[in-house]
C-alpha cells in the first residue's frame, strides 16, 4: 500500500493516472484513504509555498498589482438600517392637504361576515404627482400698425423663447437633467418622447441650451466676479475630455458659489485667464505648482493632502529606516496644529499666538534637519516651498486647513463626466461650464433652479436684460 503511495505521490506533478488509480483502489478502502490523504498534504504545502513567494515574483498576479492599487482591508462591514439607540427619522407631516378621502372595509376579509361600526379611526398621508400631460398652447399673434410711423407691432411672449417650440419651463427642466444631475442626452430624449409623448430631438436641445447659456452669460460673469472679490476661494481641478482631446476642468468655489472653467492647460495659462486681477483673499489649493504663479495675499495649502502623501509613501514607496522618526515628527505637528485651531475659542489671545508661534519653530526644526531618506528629502523641499502656507488657517478667520470645499464641489462634475465622457466640441465645453456654474451656484444658494430660470428668462423677454443673479435664499426672504 505504501509504495503504491508514493508512486502516486511521486507522480503528482505529472498527474495521476488511470492505472495508478485502479491499483490503489485494488489494495482496499485504506489505501485509498492514505493515497488521498498523501495528495492532499502535498496540495497544501504546494498552495503554501506558491503563497510564500508570489509577492517576489512579478510573474503572479500579485506581483503585476498597479503601484497605486489600494490596499485591501479586513474591515468589517457595517449592518444595515438603524443603530440601536437610534432615534431614527419619519417624512415630515405635509404642509397642505389637497384633498380628504375616507376609507371604511363592508365586510370581513377573513369570513366575509358584517361588521359592527366603531367610533376608532387612524390617519395616513400619501403624496403623489398626477399623471403628466403637456400642455400645448397655439399663440395667436396679432400683428397691428403704427399710423406715427407705419411700423407693424406685435406682442412678445414672455414665456417661449423666439423660433421654439419648447416652453421655457421645459427649456430649464432638461438643462437641469443635463447639466446638473448627469442625464444622458439620451436619456433626455427617452423620457420626453416616450413616457411624456413629448416630440424631442438632441439636435434640437442641444441648440436651446446654447442659447440658454448664451442669455445667461451675465450671470456667469457674475460669478466669476464674485468668485474674484470672495475673502476665501477655493481651487482644483480634474480631467476632461472635448473632442477626443485631454482638456481640465477647473473649479473654484466657495460657501456661496462654484465656477467652472474647461481649458486645454493645466498650467498658470489657465490660471491667469480665471485670475484677471490680483486676489485679495486667500487661496486655499493643494500642492500642485501651477497655483504659484497666482499673484494672491494669502495662500492655505491643504494639509490633508500632505497626510495623504504620508500614508501613500508607507504603503507604495517603501522607505528606510530613518523615515518613521521624519514621518512621526510630521504627523504631530499637523496634529497639533489642526488642534489649536479647533481650541481657538477657548484659548486666551496670547496663549493661542504662543503655541502658533511655536509651531512655526518646531517646524523650521523639521525643514532644517538632515534627513537621511529619499522621500524624506522630497516632502521637505516640498514644506520649504510652501513654509507660508501651511498655517495660514491658525491666523485667518474662515480658512480650513483642508481643501475639501473645492473636493466636494468638482465632485458632482466628474460624475457627470462619466456619464457623458466630456464634450464633442469647444462650443460645447463652454456651455457645460456656463449652465454647471449657474446650476451649482443656485443650488448653494438654496433657490429651486426650474423656477428661478423660468422667471429670469419670463423677465428676459419683457425688458430684454436679465435681473441679477439671485442671492442666498435667506437673505432673500
Amino acid at each position: 500500500m505504501t509504495a503504491v503511495a508514493d508512486q502516486v505521490v511521486a507522480g503528482l506533478g505529472a498527474g495521476l493516472t488511470e492505472r495508478q488509480a485502479r491499483e490503489i483502489f485494488g489494495q482496499g478502502e485504506e489505501a485509498v484513504v492514505f493515497a488521498l490523504l498523501e495528495l492532499a498534504k502535498m496540495l497544501a504545502e504546494r498552495q503554501a509555498a506558491e503563497a510564500g513567494t508570489s509577492h517576489q515574483s512579478p510573474a503572479t498576479p500579485s506581483g503585476m498589482k498597479p503601484p497605486f492599487a489600494k490596499p485591501t482591508t479586513s474591515r468589517r462591514k457595517k449592518k444595515p438600517g438603524r443603530k440601536a439607540g437610534h432615534a431614527g427619522s419619519r417624512r415630515a407631516k405635509p404642509p397642505r392637504i389637497d384633498k380628504h378621502e375616507t376609507h371604511r372595509a363592508e365586510v370581513c376579509p377573513q369570513c366575509g361576515g358584517p361588521l359592527c361600526r366603531g367610533a376608532e379611526t387612524r390617519t395616513r398621508y400619501t403624496e403623489d404627482i398626477p399623471q403628466v400631460q403637456p400642455v400645448v398652447t397655439e399663440h395667436t399673434i396679432h400683428r397691428d400698425w403704427c399710423p406715427a410711423c407705419g411700423k407693424k407691432v406685435e406682442p412678445t411672449l414672455t414665456t417661449v423663447l423666439p423660433g421654439s417650440t419648447l416652453g421655457n419651463r421645459m427649456l430649464a427642466l432638461t438643462a437641469w437633467l443635463h447639466y446638473a444631475l448627469g442625464n444622458t442626452l439620451s436619456q433626455i430624449v427617452e423620457v420626453f418622447n416616450f413616457h411624456l409623448q413629448m416630440k424631442v430631438t438632441p439636435g434640437g436641445l442641444m441648440r436651446m441650451w446654447q442659447r440658454l447659456a448664451g442669455i445667461l452669460s451675465p450671470w456667469y460673469e457674475q460669478i466669476h466676479q464674485e468668485a474674484l472679490d470672495s475673502a476665501v476661494l477655493h481651487g482644483d481641478e480634474s480631467g476632461w475630455r472635448v473632442n477626443g482631446k485631454t482638456h481640465w476642468l477647473w473649479c473654484f468655489a466657495n460657501e456661496r458659489l462654484s465656477y467652472f472653467m474647461i481649458d486645454r492647460s493645466r498650467g498658470s495659462p489657465a490660471l491667469l485667464k480665471f485670475f484677471t486681477q490680483e486676489f485679495a483673499g486667500v487661496l486655499v489649493s493643494d500642492f500642485w505648482g501651477a497655483y504659484n504663479a497666482v499673484v494672491c495675499a494669502l495662500r492655505q495649502t491643504c494639509l490633508v493632502h500632505l497626510r495623504r502623501d504620508l500614508e501613500h509613501v508607507e504603503q507604495y514607496k517603501s522607505p528606510g529606516e530613518h523615515w518613521p522618526a521624519f514621518d512621526k515628527k510630521l504627523r504631530r505637528l499637523l496634529g497639533d496644529a489642526i488642534r489649536l485651531w479647533r481650541r481657538q475659542d477657548e484659548l486666551p489671545p496670547q496663549t493661542y499666538a504662543s503655541r502658533r508661534a511655536r509651531l512655526m519653530v518646531r517646524l523650521d526644526e523639521l525643514i532644517n534637519t538632515a534627513w537621511d531618506d529619499a522621500q524624506a528629502k522630497r516632502l521637505i523641499k516640498r514644506l520649504r516651498r510652501h513654509r507660508n502656507d501651511l498655517f495660514t488657517f491658525l491666523h485667518q478667520p474662515g480658512v480650513p486647513f483642508d481643501n475639501n470645499l473645492a473636493e466636494r464641489a468638482i465632485r458632482p462634475a466628474v460624475i457627470i463626466r462619466k456619464n457623458s465622457y466630456g464634450n464633442r466640441s469647444d462650443h460645447g465645453a463652454d456651455v457645460q461650464a456656463v449652465l454647471m456654474s449657474i446650476f451649482f451656484t443656485l443650488k448653494k444658494r438654496g433657490h429651486n433652479p426650474i423656477t428661478t430660470l423660468y422667471d429670469a428668462l419670463s423677465t428676459y423677454m419683457k425688458t430684454n436684460q436679465l435681473p441679477p443673479l439671485p442671492a442666498n435664499a435667506a437673505a432673500d426672504g
